[in-house]
């Protein structure tokens, strides 16, 4: 199922431009706050709580006047004491969790009276309610310390059975959202908003002498979420118009720090591939990672650069090397065809001679060239491990003879090299050959610890190799004995063995004979 649906979303996805993608993110990032103040009634919320903090506060003033009032304490001569800690209320209602009760019932019918004392009480502060409620548009009842209403079109009817008023009775003032049956749709797009179609209930307690003598009522519906947006539209433009700006910075620095540079590597490595190198100019912004891609991409250029430059000399050398050999081959062909009737057996013996010796030839530089091959693609395996002492000793003592002798010295430790065993059997062999080819007559060879690394160390006293020589000895074709047989392709095919595990073969200066060195990684060392 996941398969089928990657298959789906790849066929759907459009390909967009890197720009595209990363200003539309910028977007959508820049976009959240908006999206959750109007899906999440995170600032709908914040209105539904600042209209009950403003229900309380006039609840809280009422009441206290209300108790005054009622006491009917005189003006005293001195303020009364300032109390030494103010404790702020916090809201009790929440869109998310708070439940909305049904629309606040009719009140019921009793048979009880009113409180006198709570009827007049109410008298003398209507004037205050019906000032309050023309300037906060709430609607403000009370009622006595037994739920019966003392004003309004319901007086003398009871809503002691509602929970806030029964808390309030109680003596704790209690806030309850409830649905507004009086709601009619005006906007469009009220739909959106979850307290357009509820109202706030605060019931607060009028207490005199620590007794509940009464209770106020005050209720109303929240700020309409589209209006406080409306109010505030100037501080919401400001953050827009701020936001926009920001994401216009936002998208230049990315564009030149990411786009624009990508965009010039690819330039480049189309160049490339045409043949072309065109340097990849670095961009103005530096990022840690373009840089990192651009200089792998330079490293990149340089081995394309270096290997084809190594292939054209590589083609060009083996069409060197074997069109020598095809063109004798060829030559004597056709003088045994144009004369071999007129030939004495001797010169035909010889002329078949060369053709055999070409084709030797021949053979021995395809082998020379299937294993400078395997060898330039040769993976080193990361866990190889030999010991150089038996390898060195084998070789020791399979080319040394009554004319050409190996002095071996070896350190009384055993290291083990980060290496295959035939690889440096081989590249040991190679060099041992080459210095026997010579006309060397002995060759000292020392084994050295430095670190991590292992360095053998093969001095001959030959005749050297000359300066000129010197530049080119691991070239590959290159070879001083041709006439002999040789294909100058050991050499090259011994460092590319070692180079595949992180080895080197190189030439030291030397004042007598030469002097090559291999070097390889070391991994443990055991005594002997």
């Amino acid at each position: 199922m996941i398969r089928a649906l990657k298959t789906v979303i790849a066929r759907c996805w459009p390909v967009l431009h890197l720009r595209t993608i990363l200003l539309a993110t910028l977007l959508f990032v820049a976009a959240l706050p908006g999206f959750g103040a109007i899906f999440l009634r995170v600032y709908e919320n914040a209105l539904v709580r600042r209209t009950e903090a403003e229900l309380v506060a006039q609840g809280a003033a009422l009441a206290a006047a209300a108790a005054v009032i009622g006491k009917g304490i005189p003006l005293p001569a001195t303020p009364p004491p300032v109390p030494d800690r103010y404790h702020d209320r916090m809201t009790e209602v929440d869109l998310r969790s708070s439940p909305i009760l049904p629309p606040r019932p009719q009140a019921a019918a009793t048979g009880l009276r009113p409180d006198p004392a709570a009827l007049a009480l109410a008298w003398r502060m209507m004037p205050a309610f019906q000032e309050t409620k023309v300037t906060t548009l709430a609607s403000i009842l009370m009622l006595d310390r037994q739920g019966i209403l003392l004003n309004g079109r319901e007086a003398g009817g009871s809503l002691a059975a509602l929970p806030e008023i029964h808390a309030a009775l109680a003596g704790t003032p209690m806030t309850v959202l409830r649905a507004n049956d009086g709601h009619a749709p005006q906007h469009a797009l009220d739909w959106l908003s979850r307290a357009v179609d509820i109202r706030l209930h605060y019931a607060r307690p009028i207490v005199i002498d620590g007794k509940v003598v009464g209770v106020l009522l005050v209720s109303r519906s929240p700020r309409a979420l589209f209006l406080g947006v409306y109010e505030d539209r100037g501080k919401i433009a400001l953050g827009v118009i701020a936001i926009f700006a920001m994401l216009l910075v936002l998208s230049a620095v990315l564009s030149r720090a990411i786009v624009r540079p990508i965009e010039g590597l690819s330039r480049a490595t189309r160049e490339l591939t045409s043949g072309r190198r065109v340097a990849a100019r670095q961009p103005t912004l530096q990022v840690v990672e373009i840089r990192a891609l651009y200089e792998d991409f330079e490293q990149m250029a340089d081995a394309i650069e270096k290997r084809s430059r190594y292939l054209r000399d590589f083609a060009s050398s083996v069409s060197h090397e074997f069109k020598t050999p095809l063109a004798g081959i060829s030559g004597a062909i056709e003088l045994l065809q144009d004369h071999g009737a007129d030939m004495a057996s001797a010169e035909r013996e010889r002329f078949l001679g060369n053709m055999a010796a070409d084709a030797r030839r021949l053979a021995r530089l395809v082998g020379r060239l299937m294993d400078l091959a395997r060898a330039d693609v040769l993976v080193g395996q990361p866990d190889a491990a030999t010991q150089p002492h038996a390898i060195i000793r084998a070789v020791a003592d399979a080319l040394s003879d009554d004319h050409f002798t190996i002095d071996v010295r070896l350190p009384d430790t055993r290291p083990t090299a980060s290496i295959d065993g035939n690889a440096l059997e081989a590249a040991l062999t190679t060099v041992v050959e080459n210095a026997r080819q010579a006309g060397a007559e002995r060759l000292d060879i020392r084994l050295s610890a430095d670190k991590d690394l292992l360095h053998v160390d093969l001095a001959d006293d030959g005749p050297g190799i000359t300066e000129a020589d010197r530049s080119r000895i691991f070239a590959p074709f290159f070879t001083s004995k041709r006439q002999h047989g040789g294909t100058g392709l050991g050499l090259p095919i011994a460092r590319s063995l070692l180079q595949a595990y992180n080895g080197e073969l190189e030439l030291l200066p030397s004042a007598r004979g030469a002097h090559f060195r291999i070097t390889c990684l070391a991994l443990s060392v055991e005594q002997a």
